[in-house]
């Protein structure tokens, strides 16, 4: 028999070394590759040397973990966010849901090595979000717009694995397609640190049906994932998929969700309809 050949095992410092190279070269020339260098470019650049050396998805075994243990407290939260009677606070309850989600980023060195530490809970993030006004603070006039208005359509360009997308994000979804909106949930189509991919946003969802199909209740035959056709943990908004550009052209919210793709890329893109930028500073 022949014996079957062994790839080699990625390797820390070719990764390390190529993309200081990379870096070194954007000093002395920034039209080199591709630039001058933006937060996608150099995000781009360090995912393809990422991939040449053989890491694909670096922190599969973690997003599992973590997808399970935030699927196991999702009817404890969309619980208690429906005995939340008034519009207003429910709404509010929500948003810190999503923030409080989304500090589950392994994308910053910081909070990675807290929870490689401690792990962390997603009751407790909640609890301490730091008091208002926030960084920049709009909540007010989203609960206004939210008790007056029922949207359409929106995209909702998700983030994180774990917490963030299953505890944050689909109670959020949820609760708009309870209010009669269509929903998109837009989610990467290959790996890029411990964001969700599409593919795994749709196991997530079939998992979390009821035995009718409902979301805890609620009917969600107008709930679609979609491949958004990023593959970094940022996004260009001029370059996604056909398909979701299609699906999107009438959509009258969007949300983008994240300190990558709500705050480092879009925010201050300007929208031809409603749009939320939500997500957690985590660099201090």
């Amino acid at each position: 028999m022949t014996p079957r050949c062994r790839m080699p095992p990625p390797r820390p410092r070719s990764l390390l070394r190529g993309y200081t190279d990379m870096l070194e070269e954007l000093k002395k020339n920034p039209e080199s590759h591709g630039g001058p260098p933006d937060c996608i470019l150099l995000c781009r650049l360090r995912e393809l040397i990422l991939r040449e050396l053989g890491f694909h998805d670096i922190f599969k075994k973690v997003k599992d973990e973590e997808n399970a243990k935030a699927m196991s407290l999702f009817e404890g939260v969309v619980q208690r966010n429906d005995e939340i009677e008034d519009g207003e606070k429910r709404a509010e309850n929500l948003i810190r849901g999503i923030l409080a989600g989304n500090i589950f980023d392994l994308g910053s060195a910081q909070l990675a090595e807290v929870f490689a530490k401690d792990g962390m809970s997603f009751l407790a993030s909640c609890q301490n979000l730091l008091s208002r006004p926030w960084v920049i603070d709009d909540l007010d006039a989203f609960k206004s717009k939210w008790t007056k208005k029922s949207w359409e359509k929106a995209v909702i360009f998700v983030d994180n694995s774990g917490a963030d997308i299953i505890l944050g994000i689909l109670p959020f979804a949820r609760e708009l397609l309870r209010r009669g909106t269509k929903v998109i949930l837009a989610a990467n189509d290959m790996p890029s640190i411990n964001d969700i991919t599409y593919l795994e946003l749709v196991e997530i969802v079939n998992k979390l049906k009821d035995e009718n199909g409902k979301l805890a209740g609620v009917d969600v035959s107008d709930l679609i994932v979609a491949n958004s056709g990023n593959d970094l943990p940022v996004i260009d908004l001029s370059s996604v998929a056909p398909e979701l550009a299609y699906m999107a052209s009438d959509a009258d919210l969007v949300i983008l969700e994240g300190m990558g793709r709500g705050i480092e890329t879009n925010l201050y893109a300007q929208m031809k309809c409603d749009s939320i930028k939500i997500g957690m500073v985590k660099h201090p």
